[in-house]
């Protein structure tokens, strides 16, 4: 007497196929491309600074309540002297002198000027300054330091 499939057993081994056909596949699959055609975007430019508008972003910001700034007439001695600020950048070795004073105000503990201690700096002043405010600061700040 011989057996006749059924619907089940049929159905059973239909699914054992398809389970034991996805195994077994040694590849990695890439959700990417290898190879990028066409130009790659480029990060917005950061905008430029205006020096005028970044000394009222200084005052605004309370930066001469910690730092010495003599064109804006601050005398804060709690952070490191601005009127030094070129000095600071060169041993810091970061980059030019914008982008180490941009880093100082966005990520004031990446380098602390030797002498001052970790986080006493917010590190909110990157995320409440717009775009705009942190160039002007920074051509402020850049613009006669020495």
């Amino acid at each position: 007497m011989r057996r006749r499939p059924t619907a089940l057993a049929g159905a059973l081994a239909l699914a054992v196929v398809i389970l034991v056909a996805g195994c077994g596949g040694e590849k990695t699959v890439s959700p990417l491309p290898k190879t990028v055609i066409g130009p790659i975007a480029k990060p917005a430019a950061a905008p430029k600074g205006n020096a005028a508008a970044g000394k009222a972003v200084f005052v605004s910001a309370g930066c001469g309540a910690c730092h010495t700034y003599g064109p804006a007439a601050a005398t804060g001695k709690i952070g490191p002297d601005l009127d030094h600020l070129g000095a600071d950048a060169q041993k810091a070795n970061q980059g030019s002198l914008e982008d180490y004073t941009r880093t100082s105000i966005t990520d004031p503990n990446a380098y602390v000027v030797p002498g001052f201690a970790h986080g006493i700096m917010p590190g909110t002043y990157g995320q409440s300054l717009k775009p705009q405010q942190l160039a002007d600061l920074v051509a402020f700040l850049t613009q006669k330091s020495g």
